[in-house]
């Protein structure tokens, strides 16, 4: 504990340690304090906690902190079950009671809707929870880094750290056989002495290693992002890595020769099966590849889509638009129940694998358009003209604004919005309000417990 006579309660300087009272939760995993009625954000702590924490940055409507102690714990924290909660980015609310995170999830989303949208009294539900919550992910990404003292880390970023990655032992996200294929690689590297990539330097060779694990199948995908060249002693790799882990059924490794740090490269090539997995949404199959775009908690996306389809109400006489809809699955999905789907999305590769999805499923009634909403949208060709309601699952930032306009002229008597960012959904809300929708009830759905991520799904209904 800060001895007392270093508190300086008012004081809001940087340096200085300060006392506050933690009042609420911020959307991008922050704590909120008040300090002489002004607002500071904090890394870590719950709301009813007394903190003691250091000024680190002074802004003049808030200023941010570090928390140094706690002082006064609140009854809503629990133990964080995993070994590695206090240095890892992933989870930041595992030491939050898991009926409380539902609680402040549903909050950032009413005062998005109010603060943002300007949309008051909105009805929004209860956060629907996630009935797993660990081992729920179907994708994780680990990084490579070199290390002075055992060569190199294999794992997870520190909390707040591009270039800093420690060895994880033990990942409670995706599942027990990743985190032994995880171990079973830092292994191989170390006898083969691979060298791995230097994310400061950007010297070096190894710097990512993807697992995909369909949860419904329990199928496997590895994929090894590389900055260029073969794999050493890959088809000694593959035969050890496969009779170790029959679940493998494909291991492909993208080359990333550039300074950008994502998992996935300009090239690709298939080191052992298909070059892709099999994941089961909902009686369809939907084939993943390494850099296909697919909902990463695989059954939490059954109660999502079903959600979807209860908003939807779709008659066979409707045309239904997939707005954004990646490999095709809500389209898909909804293809029974529709008299037609037109799928639009602006990755090439999301549209060849949406198309393929659908043949092996023999879904006759669908068909995709490549290319960026707005602009497809502004062809308003005769299919476009005819469809009668739209799903729309756009990225972070929202609809672009002419794609939302034209939408808006497109005149469609239903609208179903599915967002994983309160922000960006708020505003396009306050629009379609504004041109003459109604909104119906907001409802969250938790797709990555432990985290302060919440996906919404709500419709909008042309007033009559």
């Amino acid at each position: 504990m800060i001895p007392m006579d270093t508190i300086m309660t008012v004081e809001d300087k940087v340096g200085n340690i300060v006392e506050t009272k933690i009042i609420d939760l911020a959307y991008n995993g922050k704590s909120v304090g008040e300090l002489d009625g002004k607002i500071i954000f904090l890394n870590g702590g719950l709301p009813g906690e007394k903190v003691q924490a250091q000024i680190i940055k002074r802004k003049p409507r808030y200023s941010v902190g570090r928390i140094k102690d706690i002082t006064e714990k609140s009854s809503d924290r629990i133990k964080a079950p995993c070994i590695h909660f206090d240095i890892c980015g992933g989870c930041t609310w595992q030491d939050l009671a898991y009926e409380r995170q539902l609680y402040y999830k549903r909050k950032q989303v009413v005062d998005s809707l109010e603060h943002i949208g300007k949309i008051e009294n909105a009805g929004v539900a209860e956060t629907i929870g996630c009935d797993e919550q660990f081992f729920y992910r179907n994708k994780m990404e680990y990084s490579f880094n070199v290390s002075e003292e055992s060569g190199f880390t294999l794992g997870l970023h520190k909390r707040g750290r591009f270039d800093d990655i420690f060895d994880v032992k033990e990942c409670l996200l995706q599942s027990v056989e990743s985190n032994s294929i995880v171990a079973w690689f830092r292994k191989h590297i170390k006898e083969n002495k691979i060298e791995v990539y230097d994310v400061t330097a950007h010297t070096g060779f190894l710097r990512f290693l993807m697992i995909r694990q369909a949860k419904n199948t329990d199928q496997i995908m590895i994929n090894i992002v590389t900055t260029d060249d073969m794999i050493p002693n890959v088809s000694n790799m593959i035969e050890s890595l496969t009779a170790s882990f029959p679940q493998v059924k494909t291991i492909v490794q993208n080359i990333n020769s550039g300074k950008s740090n994502i998992a996935r490269g300009e090239s690709e090539r298939v080191l052992f099966g298909e070059g892709y997995i099999e994941e089961k949404i909902l009686d369809y199959n939907f084939r993943i590849y390494a850099n296909s775009f697919f909902q990463t908690n695989s059954r939490q996306a059954e109660v999502l889509y079903h959600r979807i389809l209860d908003t939807l109400r779709p008659e066979k006489n409707d045309t239904l638009l997939d707005l954004y809809c990646g490999t095709g699955a809500i389209g898909i999905c909804a293809s029974g129940h529709v008299g037609r789907v037109i799928g639009i999305d602006s990755e090439p590769s999301a549209i060849k694998a949406a198309e393929e999805n659908a043949r092996n499923n023999n879904v006759e009634n669908i068909y995709f358009m490549a290319g960026p909403a707005k602009e497809i949208l502004m062809t308003s060709t005769d299919d476009l003209r005819k469809s009668t309601c739209a799903v729309i699952d756009p990225p972070r930032a929202g609809i672009h604004p002419k794609a939302l306009k034209r939408l808006i002229e497109m005149n469609h008597k239903k609208i179903i919005y599915i967002s994983c960012n309160p922000a960006t959904f708020s505003r396009d809300a306050s629009t379609l309000i504004k041109a003459g929708y109604e909104m119906g009830t907001v409802v969250p759905v938790d797709m990555f417990p432990h985290t302060m991520h919440i996906e919404v799904v709500t419709g909008f209904f042309k007033s009559k």
